[in-house]
């Protein structure tokens, strides 16, 4: 089998997909699943949609393509703003965009004209995450523009929050966005269908005993993927952390130092990652780099130390019986180190299809915020 290679429980994909939605529909909350950290993976879409996810969303058009070639006929949202050299293939492969500026939202109703269609607009409202979106005052000067342009439809209304600032929503920063779809309804005489209240980051404030007001949809990527909370890391309590699993191969085990002989007088030394050789520690070459994934985003299997990296190659130390070459070795990986090795060419992804007899020791974990009912 080939290495590396990332190993897909698609399972337990579909699993962490069921348990937020179930916990969230007694919100009134529904689950957009978003594809983007796979790179819109077909099959990886479709266990969030068999999860129950009512649709899914991406970042770029060259993965929502890739999911319409695989077949997808559900809805697909754009979540990043569209580049307005694209918006011809928007219109063609989103039913939905989020938008922030009004050259693209007219380019965006052009577009869909000329194809006799008409295309929904959510328009991305600035709450304090200082990304994209548009000021809380100008929203309603905006949206009034969408009402009148024929070819786009006004679908609602939707903010970010932890993508930039790393600060996560709360109950004032949602009462004050649930207030502005209300006043844009008022001031547009039209219902919004969708109040979308950001993305993995807002479950703890959407599983939490406070009103939900107007917040009805919840762009999930992280939290179905990898199981955890995006902001402190921790794991949701029911769900699988190791739905995605990187492993690479051994291409050289010795026991020679871990670090090299000190110069004391080298600036370098400082961003050395010194291990104690206790002289019976193995070192162990991965074929494996920065050129393939976030390193710093890698958890080291158990008893094994992380040494340093290269372009293409990762250097760890273990204590426990040295491993031959050829072997392989396992790891988790962050949100940031799944993003990027999905999108490595050299690295394979293998498809473990339904084991949903099966139980992972990692499902075991709680959490008293997120883990609610």
């Amino acid at each position: 089998m080939s290495t590396p290679r990332i190993e897909v429980d698609l399972s337990k994909v579909r699993h962490n997909t069921q348990t937020v939605v179930k916990r969230l529909e007694k919100r009134g909350i529904n689950v957009t699943g978003v594809t983007k950290a796979s790179c819109g993976n077909p099959n990886v879409a479709e266990a969030m949609l068999c999860g129950g996810a009512l649709g899914l969303a991406d970042a770029r058009l060259s993965n929502v393509q890739r999911l319409r070639t695989a077949g997808l006929t559900c809805p697909i949202t754009l979540i990043r703003t569209p580049m307005l050299s694209q918006a011809e293939q928007v219109v063609q492969i989103c039913d939905t965009s989020y938008n922030t500026e009004i050259v693209v939202i007219a380019a965006l109703a052009a577009a869909a004209i000329r194809k006799n269609t008409v295309h929904d607009i959510i328009l991305m409202v600035e709450m304090g995450d200082l990304r994209e979106g548009i000021l809380p005052e100008n929203l309603a000067t905006i949206a009034q523009y969408v009402m009148r342009l024929p070819g786009v439809a006004l679908k609602g209304i939707g903010s970010n929050f932890a993508c930039l600032s790393g600060i996560p929503p709360n109950a004032s920063k949602m009462a004050a966005l649930c207030d502005l779809a209300t006043e844009t309804e008022g001031v547009c005489g039209t219902f919004l269908k969708t109040v979308s209240g950001g993305g993995s980051a807002s479950l703890p404030w959407a599983l939490g005993r406070q009103s939900k007001g107007r917040i009805n949809d919840l762009r999930l990527g992280e939290a179905i993927l990898l199981g955890v909370d995006p902001v402190t890391g921790d794991q949701i309590g029911g769900l699988y952390t190791d739905a995605f699993t990187l492993v690479a191969e051994v291409i050289e085990t010795d026991t020679e130092p871990v670090f090299p002989p000190a110069n004391f007088g080298d600036p370098a030394l400082v961003r050395l990652h010194l291990v104690p050789n206790s002289g019976h520690t193995t070192r162990l070459l991965l074929a494996i780099g920065y050129q393939d994934t976030d390193v710093s985003g890698l958890s080291m299997p158990s008893g094994h130390t992380f040494v340093d990296a290269t372009s293409d190659h990762l250097v760890i130390c273990t204590n426990r019986s040295p491993l031959p070459v050829g072997a392989e070795l396992r790891f988790q990986m962050n949100y940031k180190a799944l993003m990027q090795a999905m999108a490595a060419p050299d690295i394979d992804t293998r498809l473990l299809h339904d084991r949903s007899s099966m139980r992972s020791r990692d499902i075991q974990g709680t959490s008293k915020d997120l883990a609610s009912v």
